[in-house]
């Protein structure tokens, strides 16, 4: 795929691995929609990148036709790459989940990117052509303490993502899921304020930068599965 003069929707992209994923896309010649829940954040992140900010909460499902339109026009009625990059996560203990945890993780981990790209590939299979980037987690392929609630979610998109692969390969669709390890941003922090990266652990500028080398692959191949650890975290 050619990034210059290409069309992108990055959903969470006013912090974390969006941001910066966006950053180097718009740096790089792309026109780059971002959204977020918190408009002051977002309208700021946006003037900061270059970036067209969309304000919009994915686990607010009803709006989801809605704000895909609106995406879509905001980027000239074009376009050619999703990336579904917010999440959230819950981690209780067996014993104190509650139904609210997982309505909640769920509605945006796998509700919310399962209905927005379900509105997103119809132009894509329009056009025959599409890029969907699904940002995991090495939660998706390995449980741990107190990671019913999220790792359930990412095992989840896991294998979402390798149906669509199946279902829209003859459209030349490329789908590929991308797993950080822990990467320090701002997921989990309650304040939701980013953490400066830690010495040895991943920092969003990795992420992006498997993203990018993705897609920057020539359209007649794509990666199906990535996953990025730390050199050495400890």
């Amino acid at each position: 795929m050619e990034i210059e003069g290409s069309n992108i929707l990055v959903t969470g992209g006013n912090s974390g691995i969006g941001k910066e994923t966006a950053r180097h896309l718009i740096a790089m010649g792309a026109k780059v929609v971002i959204t977020g829940r918190d408009a002051v954040k977002l309208e700021k992140v946006a003037n900061e990148i270059g970036a067209i900010p969309l304000l919009f909460d994915i686990s607010d499902l009803k709006s989801i036709p809605e704000k895909a339109a609106e995406a879509i026009d905001l980027l000239d009625g074009k376009i050619d790459t999703l990336i579904n990059n917010a999440g959230i996560g819950v981690f209780p203990k067996l014993g104190d989940i509650t139904i609210e945890d997982l309505e909640s993780v769920y509605a945006t981990n796998v509700f919310g990117l399962t209905l927005l790209t379900q509105e997103i590939v119809k132009p894509f299979i329009a056009q025959e052509y599409g890029n969907i980037i699904n940002i995991g987690s090495t939660a998706a392929l390995k449980g741990f303490e107190r990671g019913t609630v999220y790792a359930a979610s990412k095992f989840a998109v896991r294998g979402i993502t390798q149906s669509w692969q199946a279902e829209l390969r003859k459209h030349n669709i490329r789908v590929c899921l991308v797993n950080p390890s822990e990467v320090t941003t701002a997921f989990n922090s309650e304040d939701r304020v980013e953490r400066d990266e830690a010495d040895k652990k991943l920092g969003a500028e990795e992420i992006a930068h498997t993203i990018i080398a993705t897609l920057e692959m020539r359209d007649k191949g794509f990666i199906p599965e990535v996953t990025v650890w730390a050199t050495n975290p400890f």
